[in-house]
């Protein structure tokens, strides 16, 4: 599972011109769903996410996390996080998961989210969606489930 973190002093995301998701100071995260993730690992990825020190504190440093400011988050799917660029110039996505997989496990994250009692929007699963955001700081951290050894089942491998 992959998480494009961005911490935002707004963020929103439109279909078809619609607002159907927006946020002021929080985290926009772009949500890449692999094919062997599972719940367990949503789990630990929400959970590092949620704790991440990224905001800042009175003396400036990055010592807050978005639960301990009580920030917003925006939820988006975005399997292109899982592009295979090594080979020819047009992406291979053989390893993001299968829609029906992905959407379960994006909602899934979403009930989760919501569960920590932060105020939470997403886009729409598999719409053409426009995003804009303010970056703040610029501040753009990249998860990645593998790279932080997490398992299937969510437990640490290295």
């Amino acid at each position: 599972m992959r998480f494009l973190v961005q911490r935002v002093a707004h963020g929103e995301v439109r279909v078809d011109g619609a607002i159907v998701g927006t946020i002021t100071r929080g985290l926009v995260v772009l949500v890449g769903v692999g094919r062997t993730d599972r719940p367990q690992v949503a789990d630990r990825m929400l959970e590092k996410l949620l704790g991440l020190r990224i905001f800042p504190d009175q003396d400036g440093k990055m010592n807050r996390s978005v639960v301990d400011m009580q920030g917003e988050l925006l939820l988006i799917s975005q399997f292109t996080l899982y592009a295979d660029c090594r080979r020819g110039r047009r992406p291979a996505f053989t390893s993001a998961a299968p829609p029906d997989q992905a959407s379960d496990l994006f909602a899934y994250c979403v009930r989760q989210a919501s569960a920590s009692g932060l105020h939470t929007q997403t886009g729409i699963f598999a719409a053409d969606m426009q995003v804009t955001l303010t970056n703040d700081g610029p501040v753009t951290i990249l998860l990645d489930s593998d790279e932080l050894g997490f398992g299937r089942d969510g437990s640490q491998t290295g």
